[in-house]
């Protein structure tokens, strides 16, 4: 109780706190504030955008959205805000991220990828075109230009080590497709987007109120890596016609950009829509609070009755004043008069149906089927690609390499072949050189003795990973002891052709973090292993 009473008061002291530079905001200042703040759920951070619209920053937020789905209308409730964003002089920069998008989506290839990236970008400019949105004031990024980068793979490594595995998968909990044993991909994706503001230098982020738990997650842990805490944005989530969540993955949840009028008219004709007593979600009730009026600006005629907000249409929809099919009749009408200029826009430019036709080819098989497909082709893939030495592995377990009867049985050839089998010892600088290292040592010499190829990889971010065995600012001191030492014993023993590599020359490479985010893509939490993709 009594925690409750301070966390109370604390509330009501920020509360009183952002009333009071309210005050200080003059007429300009609070017009600005309220084309930042208007149509928004829930405001992250309140505090500190108000310092930065008195102290006159130049202020700059991001939007993000996966190239996973065809975009819907739904797409208009963050278009139609980022206009307020703009008309109030802010800078905004859309993200691509798809990046995001090709952990998501196991069905996808760099190909399919690449096109997705290319149909979002023109239909995304088409909407805001048709929607006024000045397009010359944004900034449009693409997520791998930067999330694939050393520097940016170090802070993630950063931040997974203080962010506990409840906390990731509460995080993602609105976001990611939840599962009962999430992929790991999944479970590091809230820690990218959080890392995206420090890496896109921005002040705040906007996103849906399905993003909340993952903007809690970027104001709680990026302080503790030193890159600062940012406020957020939300718009309210826009049920589907279903009455459920608008989703792109749910094909009659919602209206795609794309849709033929007759197309648009039928899912509309077949939306839910409950009286308001019912307690139920009305989809297209929702639509007008937060897509129709918003973007007309004004009042709107219907059944010779005029509305100047959403509040009156709700009350004479209540009151029977105004029925269902009235209701829909002008939706169909205001949607398919934007869309016709969406369409328009996108088909004007002669490459865009063969990037749509390769962003979303059509297939006569259902989709159970199609990931199947998917899942064989790369398994054919694999085989070819690692050839016959696949599957001889199979009968080295690795909890009994050390067991004397079977290395001295191994050959250093398989099946006859003449290319000799390699062998990796690896280390981690977790502590001081022990006895069980010299252990490890002898057992691999004799594997060289018999003609195997051995190699010794220092982990040194093995060492940091493990429960920051070693802080991250020892490791370079601590690799370049082991490595000491490691030449030292190599020379003793005789086995001056075994090679040391050291993981942080090549773990930070761009290829190596992909190869790793497709690891990530297949691997569950509980390490239930999936058919990989091979690069």
């Amino acid at each position: 109780m009594k925690e409750e009473d301070n966390n109370s008061n604390k509330n009501n002291n920020i509360k009183q706190k952002n009333e009071d530079k309210q005050e200080e905001l003059n007429e300009k200042q609070k017009e600005r504030k309220y084309l930042i703040t208007r149509n928004l759920q829930e405001i992250l951070g309140e505090d500190k955008l108000v310092k930065q619209i008195i102290t006159g920053k130049n202020i700059h937020v991001y939007w993000g959205t996966a190239t996973t789905g065809r975009p819907h209308v739904g797409y208009f409730v963050p278009i139609q805000k980022i206009a307020d964003f703009l008309r109030a002089d802010i800078r905004v920069t859309i993200l691509f991220a798809d990046l995001h998008a090709s952990l998501d989506n196991l069905k996808s290839d760099f190909e399919l990828l690449e096109n997705r990236l290319l149909y979002y970008e023109y239909v995304i400019k088409a909407l805001m075109t048709a929607l006024n949105v000045p397009l010359e004031k944004l900034h449009f990024v693409r997520g791998q230009s930067y999330q694939l980068s050393e520097p940016y793979t170090k802070d993630l490594l950063r931040l997974s080590s203080l962010v506990s595995l409840r906390d990731a998968v509460r995080a993602g909990a609105e976001v990611i497709k939840q599962m009962d044993d999430p992929l790991l991909s999944g479970i590091l994706y809230p820690l990218l987007q959080a890392l995206d503001e420090q890496y896109l230098k921005v002040d705040g982020q906007f996103g849906g109120l399905d993003q909340r738990k993952i903007f809690i997650l970027a104001e709680e842990q990026l302080p503790r890596i030193k890159l600062g805490k940012r406020f957020h944005l939300m718009n309210p989530m826009v049920p589907g016609l279903t009455g459920s969540k608008m989703s792109s993955s749910e094909e009659y949840s919602k209206i795609d950009l794309l849709d033929d009028p007759d197309v648009v008219s039928a899912k509309i004709d077949s939306a839910n829509c409950p009286s308001i007593e019912s307690g139920i979600d009305n989809g297209v009730l929702a639509f007008y609070q937060h897509v129709v009026f918003p973007i007309i600006g004004g009042s709107i005629i219907m059944n010779n009755q005029q509305f100047c907000d959403f509040p009156s249409l709700q009350k004479a929809f209540k009151e029977e004043l105004i029925k269902e099919n009235e209701l829909k009749n002008y939706l169909k009408q205001f949607l398919n008069g934007i869309l016709a200029k969406v369409q328009e826009n996108c088909f004007n430019t002669p490459e865009f149906k063969e990037i749509l036709s390769k962003a979303y080819p059509k297939v006569s098989i259902n989709n159970d089927d199609f990931s199947k497909l998917c899942v064989n082709k790369l398994k054919e893939k694999i085989s070819f690609d690692v050839g016959p030495f696949g599957d001889k592995f199979e009968f080295i377990p690795s909890k009994t390499i050390t067991q004397s009867s079977l290395i001295f049985n191994m050959d250093s050839s398989i099946g006859g072949q003449s290319r000799p089998v390699k062998i990796l010892w690896r280390c981690s600088p977790k502590g001081n050189f022990t006895l069980a290292h010299i252990y490890a040592l002898i057992q691999l010499k004799i594997f060289c003795d018999k003609g195997f190829q051995c190699t010794i990889l220092i982990s040194d971010l093995d060492a940091f990973l493990d429960k920051l065995k070693c802080p991250w600012q020892d490791l370079k001191k601590r690799t370049e002891n082991h490595l000491k030492i490691l030449k030292q014993l190599i020379n003793l023993l005789g086995m001056e052709d075994v090679s040391i590599c050291l993981s942080s020359d090549y773990e930070f490479e761009r290829f190596n973090f992909w190869g790793f985010w497709s690891g990530a893509c297949y691997n569950t939490k509980s390490l239930k292993y999936q058919t990989p993709k091979s690069y």
